[in-house]
């Protein structure tokens, strides 16, 4: 979340990119992000080295020894800026888009091919640099930074895609506790915020794989997976998983809700925030996915892919509108029998409208559901989250009441839940309730509201005070008309 300081800053330099670079505002946000990304490389290899040379063994950094100028920490001290701007458009970006080749061996070649550096003028390349050397250097996704500067734009949204806030990506994470066994999907991966929040997860644990050879070889080729139809989005996911360390993730430029995409029982683990918005032509959607449920709106179709691409006992944790909870057309009720009769559904958690603000004020739910072919649902935990740590307008300003911590320690210890009442933030429902209310998932269909109980003075009391005010009211107004006179 991109607040205080840190947008004030980038507010400055949008600024002086508008008025003194390209006149396009998407080829200058692109640029900013080519720059965080020289930046913050430079910051994990400095990370790695020292802890090379703290361990004392060899490291092979990603920089040429003998071209320390094209690191961000050299290159933002040179004073000249014709020599900045000549090493960078010459030297430093070629460098930087063909870090895995010039091949199209892996995600971060692939896409990076096409990256042109467009900045214009060597004035304002090195005050965009001092610039983005003030930045923190704390920043867990330049994915952050790129979804602020599109909103000042008004696309965000613009597609029912708007970026899923880190602390959400981050609680969704905590709740499924990915495993290096796990294989994980993000089928509308955007700048893959959630293949980035599971590596850094496992990466925490990583004395637990490090040293098994498999174990490595998948963390960095074969356990993160994504798809996107925007060139820049899968981009800015390569970069970003890049910087997490992930050297090869398979990330693709694909529909996946298309005829193109056969993907089945192949990941254990989905991880996602599906487009809400817009509705898609038959006949260009899978027909393994019309089969399952015939409908033209998108949030509905990425739950029945859900479920074809996991593997018999594979999890998923994605965010849905709560109108696919409660919808009453025969798709919205068909998909979720589906999940609850089919399958095992684990958990819907309510989420406040304003979790999504300032792009969209529309409310949601987490659903968390496995995937067992043969049924399993016998009873439902629901949690109504009431705050998300921030405020619910659009300034998304830090607040003391976060449920989110909450969150994670319930449904953790799901044993100690069955025992709370509907009046409680979480509770159980069993599944033949559910059935018997249309598979209706929406907490409002369950909770129950305890009324405080008022007691009121007796009526004629009431009548009594109300009599004596009327005449205190009369005898002002006689006051108020003798002074007239």
């Amino acid at each position: 979340m991109i607040t205080g300081e840190l947008k004030n800053k980038i507010d400055q330099l949008w600024e002086m990119l508008w008025t003194e670079g390209n006149a396009n505002p998407l080829t200058n946000i692109e640029q900013l992000t080519y720059l965080l990304f020289m930046k913050d490389l430079d910051r994990v290899e400095l990370g790695r080295e020292n802890d090379a040379e703290f361990l004392g063994i060899p490291y092979e950094g990603i920089f040429p020894k003998d071209k320390p100028e094209y690191r961000w920490s050299t290159f933002k001290n040179l004073g000249d800026a014709q020599e900045v701007y000549r090493l960078m458009s010459q030297e430093i970006f070629p460098f930087i888009k063909n870090l895995k080749g010039d091949t199209d061996d892996t995600a971060f070649s692939r896409y990076m091919r096409d990256a042109i550096f467009q900045i214009n003028k060597p004035a304002t390349l090195q005050k965009a640099i001092a610039a983005l050397d003030e930045l923190p250097t704390d920043i867990k996704d330049i994915g952050d930074i790129y979804e602020y500067l599109l909103s000042k734009l008004s696309q965000a949204g613009a597609n029912g895609q708007f970026r899923t806030p880190r602390h959400i990506i981050d609680m969704m994470v905590e709740l499924m506790q990915p495993t290096i066994k796990d294989i994980i999907s993000d089928p509308a991966m955007g700048s893959a915020g959630f293949l980035v929040s599971a590596s850094r997860y496992l990466d925490r644990r990583k004395e637990e794989w490090q040293t098994n050879i498999d174990s490595v070889k998948h963390f960095h080729n074969t356990m993160f997976h994504g798809n996107d139809t925007d060139t820049t989005m899968l981009r800015l996911g390569a970069m970003n998983m890049m910087l997490h360390g992930v050297e090869n993730p398979q990330i693709s430029y694909l529909d996946s809700l298309s005829q193109d995409n056969e993907e089945a029982d192949k990941y254990t683990l989905v991880l996602a925030n599906p487009p809400f918005k817009g509705s898609l032509d038959y006949d260009s959607t899978s027909g393994d996915l019309l089969a399952t449920i015939k409908t033209k709106k998108t949030e509905l179709l990425f739950l029945a892919l859900f479920l074809r691409t996991l593997k018999p006992g594979g999890r998923a944790a994605v965010i849905v509108p709560d109108g696919v909870l409660f919808g009453s057309s025969k798709a919205h009720k068909g998909i979720r029998q589906e999940i609850v009769e089919h399958h095992k559904l684990d958990a819907v958690i309510s989420m406040p409208s304003g979790v999504f603000k300032p792009y969209a004020g529309v409310s949601t739910a987490i659903l968390i559901f496995t995937k067992t072919g043969n049924g399993g649902t016998d009873k439902v935990w629901f949690y109504d989250m009431k705050a998300d740590g921030l405020s619910l307008d659009d300034k998304r300003q830090p607040i003391s009441d976060n449920d989110i911590p909450d969150i994670i320690q319930r449904f953790h210890q799901l044993e100690k839940e069955v025992e709370r009442k509907r009046t409680d933030q979480s509770f159980f429902v069993p599944v033949d309730e559910i059935k018997e209310n249309d598979f209706d998932l929406s907490i409002n269909k369950y909770k129950e509201i305890e009324y405080e109980k008022v007691e009121y003075e007796p009526t004629e009391v009431i009548l009594k005070k109300i009599n004596d005010l009327e005449k205190e009211i009369q005898a002002g107004l006689a006051e108020l008309e003798e002074l007239l006179k």
